[in-house]
């Protein structure tokens, strides 16, 4: 079942254009969104979430459009970049008091157990974080209030490999409890692990949104990685 539909989505820049983009993100689903950087997107990610204006196009969540319903619609999603923006002085613990009172679906075990699997200390401030561990303060943000999607944007950045092998664990656990997982990243490896969708866009078209054995079957040759067939398609070699 979709519970995420974009449809013709436009974005013109003086340099850049989002070229109707259009896909599904399915409930209980890892959903891959892959390209190279300057593809369009965190664009993408931003027109889904009204971050900016577009010059086109629809999203629909649960069924109904963002249009008119976006705060009801906000409560219900997750969405976390690679980077934080939160009070840099303030404790975790202060921002979180702040932060929960906007959600009335705020789930106080989940953000307990995320702490203790994220190793975050209550009593340090952003600027204290190692980069890494600001990424992971940012999903504890996300996860924490019974989100039904989760929009995240390079999540694994500044990541090393065990902690991202951890946050892919997590996400595949979220996608057993139903949550649709949308992520963006420039590591293909994490895409091979764990996607059960793949979205590719390059120069802000979508050039294939399917399953990903789908994907590797059709853009694949024999004996090659998810990693390879991007890179030789990214340089043009492979038929539509």
């Amino acid at each position: 079942m979709s519970i995420v539909e974009v449809r013709d989505i436009v974005k013109e820049y003086p340099s850049f254009r989002l070229e109707k983009v259009s896909f599904n993100v399915d409930e209980g689903k890892i959903t891959g969104f892959i390209g190279r950087n300057g593809a369009g997107k965190t664009t993408t990610i931003k027109s889904m979430l009204n971050l900016i204006h577009t010059d086109g196009g629809e999203v629909d969540y649960f069924g109904k459009p963002l249009q008119g319903n976006e705060t009801d619609v906000k409560r219900r999603i997750g969405y976390s970049t690679g980077t934080v923006n939160w009070y840099p002085r303030k404790k975790i613990r202060d921002i979180v008091n702040i932060e929960k009172r906007f959600y009335d679906t705020w789930d106080e075990a989940a953000y307990r157990k995320y702490m203790e699997l994220f190793n975050l200390d209550e009593s340090k401030t952003p600027m204290e974080l190692s980069e890494g561990m600001k990424v992971k303060f940012n999903l504890l943000m996300a996860l924490s209030h019974g989100a039904e999607v989760l929009i995240l944007d390079e999540p694994t950045s500044g990541l090393d490999p065990f902690s991202r092998n951890e946050l892919l664990d997590v996400f595949t656990g979220l996608k057993n409890d139903g949550v649709a997982v949308f992520f963006s990243t420039h590591i293909i490896s994490d895409i091979e692990k764990c996607a059960d969708d793949i979205v590719y866009i390059s120069k802000g078209k979508i050039v294939a949104a399917m399953p990903k054995e789908g994907f590797m079957e059709k853009f694949s040759e024999e004996g090659e990685t998810l990693e390879d067939t991007m890179l030789r398609m990214e340089r043009g070699d492979f038929n539509e």
